[in-house]
């Protein structure tokens, strides 16, 4: 595809497995962490996340849950909630708990913003982290990665799609096009 570029899936697992392998290094006692998709780019890839640290840190009880920050978005009256959304889901408390927001890609850092606000709406957790596949920059508020796959620099008139498939990691991708593009977004 002319004026894009891709990631081949290769790179994309081992960007995985290095997010993984940092978080487990960083963790080597942490009895229990709790891992935060934010809606809908970083749920799979906290799926991912979680069985790779199940098998780096047995010992360590991993929990998955969903941030959907559409309600704190900042351009909610540009851009509406879609129909179909992923709500929230936290199945434990959040108050006192070490928690690691993960996300596909890293841009303004606005999403982490409301993936903040999200979380302190459900309790006041003792430690946030967070961990991002891509790293495009572009950052208009002040947030890096705890955790960082990999960097991929993007122009502000681009758009970077990461499509991680839970049935075949075969098929994964990640593509830069122009932000006009035709493609369907990533899931």
């Amino acid at each position: 595809m002319p004026n894009s570029k891709t990631l081949p899936p290769a790179d994309l697992h081992a960007a995985i497995d290095r997010l993984a392998a940092s978080i487990a290094h960083r963790h080597p006692r942490t009895p229990c962490l709790l891992l935060l998709g934010i809606a809908n780019g970083g749920i799979e890839l906290s799926r991912r996340l979680a069985a790779r640290l199940g098998r780096l840190r047995p010992a360590c009880k991993i929990t998955l849950g969903i941030l959907d920050i559409s309600f704190h978005r900042d351009d909610i009256g540009k851009n509406p909630i879609p129909k179909e959304f992923v709500p929230t889901r936290i199945p434990v408390d959040v108050t006192g708990a070490s928690v690691i927001l993960v996300d596909d890609v890293l841009f303004t850092g606005r999403t982490v913003k409301a993936a903040l606000d999200e979380l302190f709406d459900h309790g006041r957790p003792s430690r946030v982290e967070l961990a991002i596949l891509i790293d495009r920059g572009g950052r208009i508020l002040p947030f890096a990665p705890d955790y960082l796959g990999l960097s991929l620099p993007a122009g502000e008139t681009e758009k970077v799609r990461v499509q991680l498939d839970p049935a075949d990691p075969g098929a994964d991708s990640v593509i830069v096009v122009p932000a006009t593009s035709s493609l369907p977004p990533s899931p």
